[in-house]
């Protein structure tokens, strides 16, 4: 009896151990993205498989080099829907919006390039540009981004609708744009650059006031 009591003393701490061990672990883990960024996935219908299963599926063995082998990006080029290469030198002299997006996006990203279509109106041939940059390059090639585009009426000069490497375009979001990014997800933020290729702003386009106040800032700028 009193070998068997033991032996459930120890198999009783054994578990306490385990739980408590598993707890720490968990606390430790990363979190992803911080409290205060909102980001949008892909919406799961019941019974699909999930846009990422897991961690593999984005992993790209494939080594990326910025330009002039940059430690931390301060420029960019990317795949314009039209097949032309855009580099960030193009784009000085003018303000632009820079947004992150994916085109099989069933609900936000529709409603965000709805807003971006509105800002065309609004600033159409008065100097100021809108990126949308895919963050889901592996299916949106630039034959799939000029179908998406033509969906809302982006203008081929002014909208410009952009791809390349996932690796490379996560860097860009974070290492430039100040934007947690990854395949199929992204933040509800417009980032207003001026024409020196300074960072102005970060708006939330859901919110009225602040897509107000984005575009009483790009008037000022203009």
């Amino acid at each position: 009896m009193r070998t068997a009591s033991n032996l459930a003393a120890i198999l009783f701490v054994g578990v306490i151990f385990g739980l408590v061990g598993r707890t720490l672990r968990q606390r430790s883990a990363p979190t992803g993205p911080g409290p205060q960024d909102v980001v949008y996935t892909a919406e799961v219908a019941p019974g699909e498989e999930p846009l990422v299963a897991d961690s593999t599926e984005i992993a790209n063995d494939e080594v990326i080099h910025p330009p002039e082998d940059e430690a931390w990006l301060s420029r960019f080029e990317l795949t314009e829907r039209s097949g032309e290469l855009v580099k960030s030198e193009d784009l000085l002299g003018e303000p632009y919006v820079v947004s992150f997006f994916f085109t099989t996006c069933p609900s936000v990203c529709p409603q965000q390039n709805q807003k971006l279509k509105e800002l065309q109106e609004r600033f159409r041939d008065e100097g100021v540009k809108f990126l949308a940059i895919s963050v889901d390059p592996e299916n949106d090639t630039p034959e799939v981004m000029r179908e998406y585009a033509a969906r809302f009426g982006a203008d081929k000069d002014q909208w410009l609708f952009l791809t390349g490497d996932l690796t490379y375009i996560r860097r860009i979001g974070g290492e430039i744009f100040q934007q947690p990014i990854d395949k199929g997800f992204h933040t509800e933020k417009f980032v207003l650059v001026d024409a020196k290729g300074k960072i102005e702003g970060f708006y939330s386009w859901p919110e009225p006031r602040q897509f107000e106040k984005l575009q009483a800032a790009i008037s000022e700028m203009l």
